[in-house]
C-alpha cells in the first residue's frame, strides 16, 4: 500500500507526523485524516500517560506484536523496551510467552496479555494475581494497552507499513 500524499493534507496533520520522525506508521495513518488526530492523541496517552512502569508496558506491547506476527510493530517496541531498560530475556520471553526467567510481575504481565489476546477478557484468578502489583489503575492501563496495539497490529499488516526508508530515532 502506498503511502498517502502528505503535501496534501492539512498542515497540521503533516505537522503531526513529522513530530513524529516521520515514522512510517504514522505516515500510513493519514490515510484516515478525520481517525488519525484521535489515534494520535491515544497513541501518545498510553506511552507517555500510562501508568504502567515502562518495562511492563513495553513488555506487554512487544508480546502483541508478536502474537499479531507485526514484525514493525516488535521492530520498534523492542528498541523502546531496551532504552526503558527491558531486559534481553524479557525481550525474548514477549516472543514465545514463556515466563521462565522472568521477575514474577513480568511473567504476570505476558499472562494476563496472553489470556487477553485468547480470551478478550481476564478471569477473577487473573485479575486477582494481578492486583498482587498492580492498582487497578495500571491493570486498566495494560488492557488498554493490549487492546490498543491489537488495533494498531492489525492496522500495520493490513497495510503493509515496514521500516523501509525510515530514519532510525534510537
Amino acid at each position: 500500500m502506498e503511502y498517502p500524499d502528505l503535501s496534501a493534507l492539512p498542515a497540521e496533520l503533516r505537522e503531526a507526523v513529522t513530530e513524529r520522525d516521520s515514522l512510517n506508521v504514522f505516515r500510513m495513518i493519514m490515510h484516515s485524516p478525520a481517525l488519525a488526530p484521535g489515534l494520535l492523541q491515544l497513541a501518545d496517552a498510553i506511552l507517555r500517560g500510562n501508568s504502567l512502569p515502562d518495562q511492563l508496558r513495553e513488555l506487554a506491547i512487544v508480546r502483541v506484536g508478536h502474537a499479531y506476527e507485526a514484525p514493525y510493530e516488535v521492530h520498534h517496541h523492542e528498541n523502546i523496551g531496551r532504552l526503558v531498560g527491558l531486559s534481553q530475556a524479557a525481550i525474548s520471553a514477549a516472543a514465545t510467552g514463556s515466563t521462565e526467567g522472568l521477575s514474577k510481575e513480568e511473567a504476570a504481565v505476558l499472562r494476563c496479555t496472553d489470556r487477553l489476546l485468547a480470551r478478550h477478557t481476564l478471569s477473577d484468578a487473573e485479575r486477582t494475581e494481578a492486583l498482587e502489583f498492580l492498582t487497578v489503575g495500571q491493570l486498566a492501563d495494560l488492557v488498554i494497552t493490549v487492546g490498543f496495539y491489537q488495533l494498531v497490529s492489525n492496522f500495520l499488516n493490513t497495510f503493509g507499513v515496514t521500516t523501509e526508508g525510515e530514519i532510525s530515532p534510537y
